[in-house]
């Protein structure tokens, strides 16, 4: 355990985060998170609350067993408009974009030339003829370059196609008592928002929102983009309901990696394909085939002749197990390298997830881990370590 100088106790897995020296962005509800005692971390350029007055395993288990509300107003939005909006937006991800039924979303990755992962996000087709995306905050930056250098070929080519970046804020409503806490405000019947999908709606009267039914906690839940002048009021009477408590950085980067669910920067870049990554079904069939998205010169042959390293589940006992941490083959030998890693709060046990050689890749495979210069058995598991519990209809 360690103690920062803000004498704020982190468990191993919150060691990722850094507190605030410097001038640092701040969300609409920064003030709120304050004021509700949340402690206050740099990540992404951003700061955010890593914790509030709860443990961070009293969070992550109250997200599991009620529902807690995640600030993500850190992550891009972006609307794309116009007729040739698909096709722009085929152009740089791996998804079937033009085969999404309205208000029907998925998770894709941009994609460089080189077949590495410059982000993975979600693009939804919404009924109002233009896509909703949301990707992440850490490359904010250099996916709207990305983005409108893209634009820049299309307008040039007398394409019909503008992006429009939002300025809402978004939260995160997670937990499997989310429907009935979100019910009681909407005129709606959630019931028939089902997973990956979205809809505007009136959200405890506050209009404009927009809901999708998604999350990266691997619970039933929803993200409200919100504008940002009403996010305080929308959230304050969210935690009217005795079920909701707040989450910060720590219980949503634990509850993921129970989920199985990738961080862009430590599991995924752009040294990282989609097959390495085991992200291939993040891949259209019409892309496939079509052979038409960034790097599909690189990546469609690594699908069929596979890769030399593989995206694995590791689950071991001892020592936790972090970010760098060496993966050794039961003779010794460095075989691959930890990208995430933390105590699981719900299964008692350290998880994580790296890269291996291909050869030890299988599940339910004896492996070590070097943790504190010492070799810990570990052993190859499925991923999700957690069952997810998406709400499908």
């Amino acid at each position: 355990m360690y103690i920062c100088p803000c004498r704020v106790a982190l468990p191993p897995c919150l060691l990722m985060f850094s507190f605030p020296q410097t001038a640092l962005k701040k969300t609409p509800l920064f003030d709120f998170h304050r004021g509700q005692g949340g402690k206050m971390v740099e990540f992404a350029g951003w700061s955010m609350p890593v914790q509030y007055k709860d443990s961070h395993i009293a969070s992550h288990m109250h997200t599991r067993e009620h529902c807690s509300i995640f600030d993500v107003s850190h992550m891009l939005q972006t609307n794309i408009h116009g007729k040739d909006g698909v096709k722009f937006m085929e152009s740089l991800v791996v998804a079937d974009i033009a085969e999404l039924k309205d208000n029907q979303g998925t998770l894709t990755l941009f994609t460089n030339e080189k077949g590495g992962i410059i982000d993975d996000l979600i693009v939804t087709k919404t009924d109002q003829g233009y896509l909703y995306v949301v990707s992440n905050a850490g490359c904010a930056d250099k996916d709207s370059v990305h983005m409108k250098a893209r634009l820049a070929e299309f307008k040039y080519a007398g394409s019909d196609v503008d992006l429009e970046f939002l300025d809402c804020a978004l939260i995160a409503v997670q937990g499997p008592t989310m429907s009935q806490v979100l019910q009681a405000g909407l005129k709606e019947d959630l019931s028939k928002l089902t997973f990956m999908t979205s809809a505007l709606a009136t959200v405890f009267g506050v209009p404009d929102c927009r809901l999708t039914r998604c999350g990266y906690t691997g619970e039933d839940g929803v993200e409200i983009s919100v504008p940002e002048s009403r996010v305080v009021e929308l959230t304050e009477k969210l935690l009217t309901n005795s079920e909701v408590k707040l989450a910060g950085l720590g219980a949503r980067d634990s509850l993921r990696l129970e989920a199985g669910l990738c961080l862009y920067g430590n599991d995924i870049d752009e040294t990282t394909t989609p097959v390495e990554a085991t992200l291939v079904w993040t891949i259209g069939k019409r892309r496939r085939q079509a052979k038409d998205f960034p790097g599909a010169d690189i990546i469609i042959p690594q699908i069929k002749a596979k890769t030399a390293r593989k995206r694995v589940g590791l689950v071991s006992t001892g020592p936790p197990v972090r970010q760098h941490t060496p993966i050794l083959s039961p003779d010794g030998k460095v075989i691959g390298e930890v990208t995430s890693g933390c105590p699981s709060p719900c299964l008692k046990k350290n998880i994580a997830m790296g890269y291996v050689d291909a050869a030890f890749a299988k599940n339910g495979t004896a492996i070590q881990v070097e943790v504190r210069k010492k070799a810990v058995p570990a052993t190859v598991s499925k991923m999700p370590f957690v069952p997810t519990k998406y709400y499908t209809g």
